[in-house]
C-alpha cells in the first residue's frame, strides 16, 4: 500500500498539495501530541536497535532529509521527534552557506562528510538540495550547471541507499499565509527575534520562483532508492506527528533485532556470581 503522504511519479504542482490537511489522521491537535508521546517508547527501543546493530559490525542507517521554505518547522520537527530518542545515536547537520573549502569541491563533498555512521539516524536540516533551489533561484550556477546537479542527485543517493542507508526525504509544505504568520510573531515576540533574517523577506518576495524551482527537484529526484514525502506543515502538531510515523514506519521495516551476544552468557554469569570484590 503506497503511503498517503508519499509523492507520486511525474510532474509536481505544489498548489495542489495542502499545506494544512492531515492525511491518515482523524483527531485534532490534542489527539495528535498524544499519539506522537506514545510513539516515543517504540521509536526510542527501535533507535536503540539500529544503534547496538551498527556498534556490533551492521552496516545500516537511516539518514533523514528536511527540506522546506523558511518558517517550515525543520527545526521544530527536529526536536520534538528526534527529541524522543537517545541523542548518543543522532547526528544533526543544519547546512547553511558553503564555506570557502567546501565552495572549492563539488556540491556534494561537504555531504558526503555528513552522511550518518552505521547505527545512526542522521538528520540533514537543509542538505543537497538547497543547491538546486536556491541556487536556481537566486542563479548561483548556470543552467547546465543545475541541470547536471539533478542526476547527480540521483546517482549518490542510490549510492547511499546501496551501502545500507535508507533515505527518508520529507518536504514540511507549509502555504504562504502561514509563513507570513509565522514571520510576524517572530517580529512580534523579542524572545523570536534571534530566530529573523531579513533576508527571510527577501525569499518570500520569491516565493513563485522557489515554489517552480522545488516543483522540478521533486519531479527530477523522487526515486524508488530515495522517494519524497510530502507533509502539510501548517498545523505544526502534525507535521511533528507525520515525520514521527515515517521514521517508526521506516524502522521497522528494517526489521531490526538485538545482536546476539558473542561470548558464552551462562560462562559470564557464573564469573560474575563468582567475582565478589567483598569476598
Amino acid at each position: 500500500m503506497t503511503h498517503p503522504l508519499r509523492l507520486a511519479p511525474g510532474p509536481v504542482d505544489l498548489s495542489a498539495l495542502s499545506t494544512e490537511e492531515t492525511p491518515d489522521f482523524d483527531g485534532g491537535k490534542s489527539e495528535g501530541k498524544e499519539e506522537l508521546a506514545e510513539l516515543g517508547p517504540e521509536l526510542a527501543d527501535l533507535q536503540e536497535k539500529l544503534f547496538a546493530e551498527g556498534r556490533s559490525g551492521g552496516r545500516r542507517s537511516v539518514l533523514l532529509v528536511l527540506q522546506g521554505m523558511d518558517t517550515s518547522g525543520k527545526g521544530g520537527t527536529v526536536r520534538h521527534t528526534m527529541g524522543l530518542v537517545d541523542p548518543q545515536g543522532v547526528s544533526i547537520t543544519a547546512f547553511g552557506p558553503p564555506t570557502a573549502e567546501e565552495l572549492e569541491h563539488d556540491f556534494l563533498w561537504r555531504i558526503e562528510q555528513q552522511l550518518p555512521e552505521p547505527g545512526r539516524i542522521g538528520v540533514f536540516d537543509r542538505s543537497h538540495y538547497e543547491d538546486v533551489l536556491i541556487g536556481r533561484v537566486r542563479a548561483l550556477a548556470g543552467p547546465e550547471e543545475i541541470e547536471r546537479r539533478y542526476e547527480a542527485i540521483n546517482d549518490f543517493e542510490a549510492r547511499v541507499a546501496a551501502s545500507g542507508t535508507t533515505i527518508v526525504k520529507c518536504l514540511l509544505h507549509i502555504s504562504a499565509a502561514e509563513q507570513k504568520e509565522r514571520l510576524a510573531k517572530r517580529l512580534d515576540r523579542p524572545d523570536k527575534h534571534w530566530k529573523f533574517q531579513p533576508g527571510d523577506i527577501d525569499d518570500r518576495s520569491l516565493w513563485p520562483a522557489f515554489q517552480e524551482a522545488y516543483e522540478i527537484a521533486l519531479e527530477r529526484t523522487n526515486t524508488e532508492a530515495a522517494p519524497w514525502y510530502v507533509v502539510p506543515a501548517d498545523r505544526k502538531w502534525y507535521r511533528n506527528l507525520a515525520v514521527a510515523r515515517l521514521l517508526v514506519d521506516t524502522l521497522r521495516e528494517m526489521d531490526l533485532a538485538w545482536p546476539e551476544a558473542d561470548f558464552d552468557v551462562a560462562e559470564q554469569q557464573r564469573r560474575l556470581r563468582d567475582a565478589d570484590p567483598l569476598g
